[in-house]
């Protein structure tokens, strides 16, 4: 399966285009219950630029579906890859994209790694994502955010075994040994398992966000899209206008989760400018529990 590695600024969808932003699609599967497939790649730029948004949709509307997270596999190995009409012929063609996509959504993504240590696949991180999702689905969710920080912001080659080795240490796992299993037949099977639940989801690009409800009728939502699109795709699915909306979790408490949240993430989940930012977080937080920094003229904080 060949997957472009452009991410279309229009669109908002990494991979094949052509594709509509929201229609409807019957699965065949049934479900008790809403169930909410994200299909991603920890290396989808779009996905992590959706970052802000699909955080606040499950603060505010999680109560209403289960989400499961779908590997997609956007780039198995640069081996024969050649996307002519997007000039793309080897890693240090993806960087700029990728800077344009940090830009126009102000999620930082600095890109040089494509140049400086680019990274061959994707798959090593979405394996390992695999081995800690089985063991434990909260620590896989922040495995996963983890490593894109360390890739977008920090220029990091996440497909590096140490990388991976030394995140999930962080985690309180044994990094060695879940890396270990991840290049292990088993690691293999469960990823190629989320590529055919992701086929047969009919998902060509990622991020693509597919809602299905017991009767086996689905929303399928592509592309980094804004909040309205989400909560309208839940509303056509529950078939209801009166969605009740959580308040969205105090920032220290969001904080204290996340351990790391960039300017526009806390702008989106609160509903303020970016110029209202930092008087918020002075305002929400202790000067004792966060270290204010800057990277790639973004502002974020970090717990201390």
């Amino acid at each position: 399966m060949k997957i472009n590695l452009i991410c279309d600024l229009e669109t908002g969808i990494c991979g094949e285009a052509g594709e509509a932003a929201f229609e409807m699609i019957d699965l065949t599967q049934p479900k008790k219950t809403i169930d909410l497939y994200y299909v991603t790649d920890p290396i989808c730029s779009h996905c992590w630029a959706l970052e802000p948004v699909l955080r606040k949709f499950e603060a505010q509307y999680g109560h209403y579906f289960n989400m499961k997270t779908v590997m997609g596999g956007l780039l198995e190995s640069w081996d024969g890859f050649a996307d002519v009409n997007n000039g793309i012929s080897g890693p240090a063609d993806v960087a700029g994209h990728w800077q344009e996509v940090g830009v126009h959504s102000r999620m930082p993504i600095d890109g040089t790694v494509w140049f400086n240590n680019p990274i061959k696949s994707s798959f090593p991180p979405s394996r390992v994502y695999k081995i800690i999702q089985k063991q434990d689905e909260t620590l896989a969710t922040i495995f996963l955010r983890r490593i894109r920080e360390e890739l977008f912001a920090f220029n990091k080659n996440i497909a590096e075994d140490q990388l991976m080795i030394e995140v999930v240490n962080q985690l309180g796992l044994n990094g060695e040994e879940i890396v270990k299993q991840a290049h292990l037949e088993g690691g293999h099977q469960l990823l190629n398992e989320d590529f055919a639940l992701s086929r047969s989801l009919g998902v060509r690009g990622f991020p693509t966000i597919i809602m299905v409800n017991e009767e086996k009728k689905g929303v399928k939502i592509v592309g980094a899209r804004g909040l309205e699109y989400y909560v309208s795709g839940l509303q056509q699915i529950l078939e209801t206008e009166e969605l009740q909306p959580k308040q969205p979790p105090v920032l220290a408490d969001l904080l204290k989760k996340e351990e790391r949240l960039f300017s526009k993430e806390i702008e989106v989940m609160y509903d303020i400018e970016q110029n209202e930012a930092e008087l918020f977080i002075q305002k929400e937080l202790s000067s004792e529990s966060y270290t204010l920094k800057e990277i790639l003229g973004e502002k974020y904080i970090e717990k201390k």
